[in-house]
């Protein structure tokens, strides 16, 4: 069976990981076992091994991943001294307060890191629908899924479209595991 790990960090409101949430039913969805793994605890890192592909996970913070997640890629380092993740597949995701944010800065730092890793990048394949909330990658990323919560008037949940998003991205990692198996 094809396993997929979704590898993110949190904080905050926890909008991270709802996204988190999204992509794992949309694996869950396409019929593949999901791995979840919250990278500020213990990271299984043998398990991971196993996984057919990682999606990574992280807000934006000041144009950049989180610090936590910043340490889980750097602590991949004696997985990359033996190619542990060579050939895997990967893509990621980013969610912050602000529409733009430098979210592309986050999404093309994991893109890198599994490049140095020897992993193939998969992005997302949907269009943009629109700029509305309710629409699919409303905000327009093809690197990456790309959420945004509004947290001024509270912790509010990124809206239906990113979860969309996340959700197809999940079903795309899905698809493209079983061609490649």
């Amino acid at each position: 069976m094809t396993k997929i790990a979704v590898c993110y960090y949190s904080k905050f409101h926890g909008h991270t990981k709802i996204v988190a949430d999204a992509v794992m039913r949309g694996i869950a969805e396409a019929g593949a076992e999901v791995l979840s793994v919250d990278v500020a605890h213990d990271v299984p890192w043998a398990e991971l091994e196993k996984c057919d592909a990682l999606i990574f996970g992280s807000p934006t913070y000041m144009g950049s991943v989180a610090a936590e997640f910043k340490r889980f890629m750097d602590e991949s380092a004696s997985v990359w001294m033996k190619a542990g993740w060579r050939n895997k597949l990967a893509a990621g995701f980013t969610c912050s307060h602000g529409l733009s944010g430098d979210k592309l800065n986050v999404l093309i730092q994991m893109a890198v890191f599994a490049a140095q890793h020897g992993m193939v990048w998969v992005g997302p394949a949907q269009a943009q629908e629109g700029s509305q909330p309710h629409h699919v990658n409303r905000l327009g990323s093809f690197l990456g899924v790309m959420a945004q919560a509004d947290t001024k008037e509270g912790p509010l949940t990124p809206p239906e479209g990113d979860l969309k998003s996340a959700a197809l991205l999940g079903k795309r990692m899905v698809e493209w595991a079983q061609k490649i198996r």
